[in-house]
């Protein structure tokens, strides 16, 4: 959703409640659409925050077409397949036609088009070993329970469910994965969000006011940032330069005693405000109150190719301020040490979130010596 004029507040609150959520046809087959009443849209939206989920299925034999009658049969139009991913010589049980890419053209696929989520369904080979372990057990009347060493292969952050019939491994499973835990975060976000729009509305007149008084231009600064799940969207900040870096693919970083800020432009950046309107971001559902904070798209790609695993922050939304920041890793990525402490400290994050930790990460923001380091 691209937000391109927005003149007030107001406007931007009643956006946040009328996000519908969209039906996508793949192939031959739609997914099951019930027309809800507005109430119910804009509750579950603002309590779930609920997209449609762009699912890719690694595999096109018969645990991938058993996979794809699950989805089709559960009726859940959060969930939207976007085709399979041919990854081993094995008989095809699905359309040719949902066929989208295949190993050596993953990569490429994954860059040009939207996926949220991969599921991998490809056949295991049976070991003789665990076979002859059976038949002996069975031979004698021995019961047998088989433990898959998931986490030589996933790591330590996985969690085995059942659904169905089917048994299912979420490989780095985060504290959000579980629906509480989203729930009870996002309501906190918009309630933040809301009470802190309220309570600061006259400190933002009077900023809005000093910004035109201090140089022309408009209030707001409008650049495209990436966020959840790799996707861009326009963050709200307060102006704080004469000259700004280009909205969509700007790479002009701030650096130390940079001509372009104005005198009031170093006020607001040296204490943050100049961040305060993305409450407003928050209330729309493109940012959290705490999370990994959004950058632009060349800097999002140099970390992704320099920094192990720096994708994986973006399983959350990008937050105002975050545990990097309030512990010492604002600024500049100049260095090797600052982009791996950044990618380290937001990674460490989303593995061990907690309302309580956001309170904290929201306390030391506020109060913390650590937090206005290397501004400019």
């Amino acid at each position: 959703m691209w937000i391109d004029h927005v003149t007030t507040p107001i406007e931007l609150l009643s956006l946040s409640f009328l996000k519908p959520l969209v039906p996508i046809k793949e192939g031959n087959q739609s997914s099951s659409t019930q027309w809800q009443t507005p109430f119910f849209t804009s509750f579950k939206n603002f309590a779930l925050d609920q997209k449609p989920k762009y699912t890719l299925i690694a595999g096109i034999g018969n645990t991938a077409k058993n996979i794809q009658k699950h989805f089709y049969n559960c009726h859940d139009s959060s969930y939207q397949i976007k085709g399979f991913v041919k990854c081993k010589n094995e008989a095809c049980e699905v359309q040719q036609e949902n066929i989208v890419s295949n190993l050596e053209q993953f990569k490429d696929y994954l860059k040009d088009n939207t996926v949220d989520e991969i599921v991998i369904a490809l056949p295991v080979k049976t070991s003789k070993k665990v076979k002859r372990i059976l038949e002996t057990a069975d031979y004698y009347g021995i019961r047998v329970k088989y433990i898959p060493d998931y986490q030589n292969l996933f790591g330590k952050n996985y969690k085995a469910t059942r659904v169905g019939s089917m048994d299912i491994v979420n490989v780095r499973q985060t504290p959000l994965d579980e629906t509480y835990a989203f729930l009870l975060k996002n309501t906190f976000d918009k309630v933040f969000a809301l009470a802190a729009l309220l309570l600061l509305a006259p400190v933002f007149l009077v900023i809005a006011a000093l910004i035109k008084l201090d140089s022309p231009g408009p209030v707001l600064y409008c650049p495209v940032r990436i966020g959840k799940s790799g996707k861009p969207f326009k963050v709200f900040k307060f102006r704080s330069m004469r000259e700004n870096d280009s909205a969509v693919g700007g790479t002009l970083s701030t650096q130390a005693n940079d001509d372009r800020i104005t005198k009031l432009g170093r006020i607001l950046r040296k204490y943050s405000l100049d961040e305060l309107p993305q409450f407003m971001n928050v209330l729309l559902g493109d940012m959290s109150v705490v999370g990994p904070r959004p950058h632009r798209s060349f800097l999002n790609q140099h970390l992704q190719e320099t920094e192990d695993k720096y994708m994986v922050r973006h399983y959350f939304k990008p937050g105002i301020t975050g545990w990097a920041q309030v512990n010492g890793w604002r600024g500049p990525t100049d260095t090797k040490e600052q982009k791996n402490q950044r990618t380290c400290h937001d990674l460490w994050y989303v593995e061990n979130w907690s309302l309580w930790l956001d309170i904290k990460i929201i306390y030391l923001t506020i109060f913390g010596k650590n937090t206005h380091k290397n501004v400019f």
